[in-house]
This record gives structure tokens, C-alpha cells and sequence, in this order.
């Protein structure tokens, strides 16, 4: 399979490894310093896109790959705000798009046990929960997509809360995610809920960047055969 990656760095070097690994061809690198040669590509040269890069490029490059017509799969958070105006353009030039806050096939599992406690929790209003994550001090957004992920499903779940905050909050309808950035931390997430009597606690712990790279390229092995907009539940039904 022939595969644009688009954001070179440490996650794009690892799903490089990867996908190299499993037998596919890199067509294309796009990073800072040739963002122009994404133009070179399209469905003729290119299977699939892998588009790990910053917040403040993603839509750009999404919107380019999609009338290019290559099928793409993103993990770029930060840029959600958009995903309306990508659904539309999937529809217009009859594209495929994969977004993913998280492509670890384990962090999957632990949204399913997340919203499996969240569920459980609504008879014991007493207990309040409290979001945290960690990452590595060159992650430019926070909270991360996989907090913000994990945030939404206890919102809907919990009548309690209307919302989430990027801080400690005395509002009770407010959600805490608090962020921290310490170097070399792939990510690390935990959910508590915390009473007076005592504190149940969920966590992910992430020790490399290998699963998260490693699932991208399965989704990109999958993508292709697919149409319109996909996400984790698609691809990895629970």
C-alpha cells in the first residue's frame, strides 16, 4: 500500500517504522520544511494519508487531501471545531475520513470501561470525578484529545455536569481535566471519582508511542475500502 505521511515527527517517524515493517511504501514525507509538496499528491500516487502534524495545520491539510481524493486518517487533536466543515467536504468530493482522538488499540478499551463505570455511577451523586492527564512537554495542545474523549462520555452519562474545564473548578456542573507536561511521558490518563469515604480510580498508562502508531496503520490498511466518515467504532467495534 502506498502511504502519504503528513507530520514528520516522532509519531510519524514511529508509524514510518511501522508501516515499513508490514510491508508498505512511504510515498511522501510533508513536514515544515516541504509543506508545499502535499499538492504533489492525490489518488493516482497515493492510497492512504496518515496526518499526524499540529493543530493549527490539520484542517488545511485535511481539506487538500479530501479534493485530492485521497482516503485520510487524522489524529491531529486540537482542530475539532472544524470536523463540521470536513464532513461536508467528505460528502461533497465523495471522500473517506478516519479521525481518532487515540489510535491505541488499549486506550480504546479503556473509553469502553470508562463509559462502563460512568454508566454505573449515576446512583452515587456523593462521588465527584476528576480527570488529569500527562504528556511529554512537546504536546502544543491541552487538554489532549483523549482526555477531552474520556471527558464527553462521563458528560453524557452524568446529569450532574454540563460541561468540561481545562482547570480545578468549585462549579459543580463543571468537569476538572487537569493537564500536566513532563518530558519524555507518552501519555498517561487517570479518571477519579473521589467521596468522602473513599476514591475509585481508572488509569491508562501509555509506555511508548508504539501503540498508538501501530493502530494508525492498521486503520490505514482499512481505510481505503471504506466511504464517508469513519471513527473508532467503525473500525474497532466494542
Amino acid at each position: 500500500m502506498k502511504i502519504l505521511l503528513v507530520g514528520y515527527g516522532k509519531m510519524g517517524k514511529a508509524i514510518e517504522a511501522i508501516a515499513l515493517q508490514r510491508g508498505h511504501e512511504i510515498v511522501g514525507k510533508i513536514g515544515s520544511k516541504n509543506a508545499q509538496d502535499i499538492h504533489l499528491y492525490n489518488a493516482s500516487n497515493t492510497d492512504v494519508c496518515i496526518e499526524f502534524s499540529l493543530p493549527e495545520l490539520a484542517f488545511s491539510h485535511i481539506q487538500t487531501l479530501l479534493k485530492a481524493g485521497i482516503p485520510t486518517l487524522s489524529g491531529t487533536t486540537g482542530w475539532l471545531q472544524h470536523l463540521p466543515e470536513v464532513e461536508r467536504l467528505c460528502q461533497e468530493h465523495k471522500g473517506t475520513f478516519f479521525y481518532a482522538s487515540n489510535y491505541s488499540i488499549g486506550v480504546n478499551l479503556f473509553f469502553k470501561v470508562n463509559q462502563f463505570l460512568a454508566q454505573r455511577m449515576k446512583l452515587y451523586p456523593e462521588y465527584k470525578v476528576h480527570l488529569e492527564e500527562i504528556h511529554h512537554t512537546q504536546k502544543k495542545d491541552a487538554p489532549s484529545g483523549t482526555a477531552i474523549t474520556l471527558a464527553q462520555d462521563i458528560i453524557k452519562e452524568l446529569p450532574d455536569y454540563d460541561m468540561w474545564v481545562n482547570s480545578e473548578t468549585n462549579n459543580p456542573k463543571e468537569l476538572p481535566i487537569i493537564s500536566l507536561r513532563t518530558d519524555e511521558v507518552p501519555g498517561t490518563h487517570y479518571v477519579r471519582y473521589q467521596s468522602a469515604i473513599d476514591t475509585i480510580e481508572i488509569s491508562h498508562t501509555a509506555h511508548s508511542r508504539t501503540g498508538f502508531a501501530q493502530g494508525a496503520v492498521l486503520v490505514a490498511e482499512w481505510l481505503p475500502a471504506q466511504k464517508g466518515m469513519c471513527t473508532m467504532n467503525d473500525f474497532l467495534p466494542l
